[in-house]
């Protein structure tokens, strides 16, 4: 009777159980149990940029015409907006929103080039629309834009330079606004010795300027959408990595990290790859699971303490017969009452 392991088996699940309800209320979904444990072990915390730091609702914040003659920008954001209307980028739209355009000029040859910019043909001109990576790779000289893309860029801005016919005609700075908690929630991280990491297709310029007013430790710049899991691999050197994402092309970083924090604000995609959902898309919610993650792991330990105690005091003098049957059923049911109020006691935990 006294050997039953009823506590031992209640010990890890309850808490669990307990541990997953108090994040829900909070708005922390957690979707794998194994989160919780490995969650305490992790050193480095990843953020996309794009929708995870900021709003993901960039506006154009600043341009420059190499035309003396469209100081106004009307004839580049002609251009701009005819083509970025054909993507569905946040820039994208950022650009289209300011062209603010009755009538688009026809577009033909229309090709997205993944993580570099745009291009098509708009009256039988040639048009380049992205980064400066593009133009070089392009054989496109940025000379005429050099002074205003770096004003623009370390200002925190994403530059979009516009060619036409193999001439740059303007650059376009577009801003995206950080969420209102990004700042105190990077702050709490770096106070309890957490490594913070940046990862973002823009340039070193804008990230290392973003990164700066957020307060992170670090910016890795320039990455393609694809290579956002291979960067988290080689962070995964230095130690355990929760990786924070929003969109369809952080999913493989959420997966390839130890453990995934998806922003429940985002795509279903990402959601579904995500081992802790943040339901509400607040990243002080992301100390949150990482408090209630050492606190509910504390609780399995306690619970696993009481269900070992019980049975090493009492086995020994039940196989001695100098416990009585009844006094044998009371101490088996107290031990797995003592688990189960010793659990919900995780309820009292400031997270």
């Amino acid at each position: 009777v006294i050997a039953c392991p009823c506590s031992l088996g209640l010990a890890v699940p309850i808490s669990l159980t307990v541990g997953s309800g108090i994040g829900a209320k909070r708005g922390i979904l957690i979707r794998k149990g194994e989160a919780i444990q490995t969650m305490k072990q992790v050193k480095i915390i990843v953020f996309d940029k794009t929708g995870t730091i900021t709003k993901g609702k960039p506006e154009v914040a600043d341009f420059y015409s190499t035309n003396k003659k469209d100081v106004s920008g009307k004839h580049l954001f002609e251009i701009a907006g005819s083509l970025e209307k054909l993507s569905e980028h946040p820039i994208a739209k950022a650009i289209v929103n300011k062209a603010n355009l009755k009538k688009y000029k026809k577009v033909t040859g229309f090709k997205n080039i993944r993580g570099k910019g745009l291009e098509g043909t708009i009256n039988n001109k040639k048009i380049f629309i992205g980064t400066e990576v593009l133009m070089k790779e392009k054989k496109i000289s940025i000379k005429l834009v050099e002074k205003h893309l770096k004003e623009f860029e370390e200002n925190g801005q994403t530059t979009m330079i516009i060619s036409e016919n193999k001439k740059i005609i303007g650059v376009i700075g577009v801003a995206d606004t950080l969420k209102d908690d990004s700042i105190k929630a990077i702050k709490q991280l770096n106070d309890k010795g957490y490594k913070t990491v940046m990862i973002t297709g823009d340039n070193e310029r804008t990230a290392k300027a973003i990164a700066k007013q957020v307060g992170i430790d670090e910016a890795i710049a320039r990455v393609l959408p694809g290579d956002k899991s291979k960067k988290v691999k080689e962070l995964q050197k230095q130690g355990m990595v929760a990786f924070v994402g929003d969109g369809i092309n952080d999913a493989p970083a959420l997966k390839e990290a130890n453990v995934g924090i998806a922003i429940g604000t985002g795509t279903d995609i990402a959601i579904e790859a995500g081992d802790i959902v943040l339901a509400n898309g607040d990243l002080t919610s992301v100390v949150s699971a990482i408090n209630l993650s050492k606190a509910t792991f504390g609780k399995i330990k306690q619970n696993l303490f009481w269900a070992f105690f019980y049975n090493i005091v009492a086995i020994p003098l039940a196989i001695s017969g100098a416990l009585n049957p009844v006094v044998a059923e009371l101490a088996m049911a107290l031990s797995s009452i003592t688990v189960v109020t010793n659990a919900n006691l995780l309820r009292r935990k400031k997270i």
